[in-house]
This record gives structure tokens, C-alpha cells and sequence, in this order.
């Protein structure tokens, strides 16, 4: 593992207040194409994802295979395979977390999430409301965004 940096440090503290924190989604208010009770999440999720997706957890950085997955495909959501990003967008953003420059078209939907005193803006799946991770202004060009996803809350499917 590579030396942490500044922004790496920070990315792991606020991830473990993140997930000693697991509150419940504000996106859950909202009302989504894609609809189950809180039962039939949990049986359709695994721990892990129904931690992430429904109840605003995070991952640990660096433990999703998807941080190192460099084919061509497009990223969907592991709750409904709703189609999140085009693999052309990813780039590396040494955080630990899969990282893309631009989601796919109506993909997505944000929110503002003010846990621990801070404003940042949520990601989430437009299609069920689960809590895929956080955007930022510090990615690349063309967008300058940086949107920090959790590995759990998506999967991967080959072009």
C-alpha cells in the first residue's frame, strides 16, 4: 500500500465516522422507480451492501475489488443493476474507493448530506435511492468532479 497522503488520511477517517455513523438515507424519502421494504432489502442485499445502500455506510478504502477493475463495461448498482457509469470515466484517485469523472446520463441523483457537521454532496441510485458515495470538485478534467463511490454498492458488467 502506498504512502498515505493528506487527502488518503482524510478519506479514511471520514470513512470510519461514516461508518460508525450508518444513519438511515435521506434519499429514502424520496420516492424511486425501484421499491422493496426494509425486509425484502435485506434479503435481496448482502450485509455489506444493504449497510451501504440503505443505511448510508461506506466501505473500508481500498477493500473493493473494483478499485482494480480496468475493463470495459459499464458500473451498475448491486441493489437493482441500474447502469451508474460508462468504465471510460474511471480513474485512479489514490482514496481507496472507485472513482469516475462523469456518471452516465439520469444515472444518479444527490443529495446533501451534512453528517458530522460538514456539507458534502450524496450520490445515489435514481433508479432505487441507494447510497452509492460522495462527489467532489477535486477530479480531473473534463468535469473537475470526483464522484467517490463504494465498491459494495455497485457491480461491474463487461462490455
Amino acid at each position: 500500500m502506498p504512502a498515505l497522503s493528506r487527502r488518503t488520511a482524510l478519506a479514511q477517517t471520514v470513512a470510519a465516522l461514516a461508518v460508525a455513523a450508518c444513519g438511515s438515507s435521506r434519499a429514502d424519502a424520496r420516492t424511486f422507480p425501484v421499491r422493496f421494504t426494509d425486509a425484502q432489502w435485506k434479503q435481496r442485499l448482502t450485509p455489506a451492501q444493504y449497510r451501504i445502500l440503505r443505511q448510508q455506510g461506506t466501505e473500508r478504502p481500498y477493500s473493493s475489488p473494483l478499485n482494480d477493475e480496468h475493463r470495459k463495461g459499464t458500473f451498475v448498482c448491486a441493489a437493482d443493476g441500474h447502469p451508474l457509469y460508462a468504465s471510460t470515466t474511471k480513474f485512479d484517485s489514490h482514496t481507496g474507493w472507485p472513482s469516475f469523472w462523469a456518471p452516465l446520463p439520469g444515472a444518479i441523483g444527490t443529495s446533501t448530506d451534512r453528517t458530522f457537521g460538514i456539507s458534502r454532496t450524496e450520490v445515489h441510485c435514481a433508479a432505487c435511492g441507494g447510497h452509492l458515495g460522495h462527489v467532489f470538485d477535486d477530479g480531473p478534467r473534463p468535469t473537475g468532479k470526483r464522484y467517490c463511490m463504494n465498491g459494495d454498492a455497485m457491480a461491474f458488467r463487461p462490455a
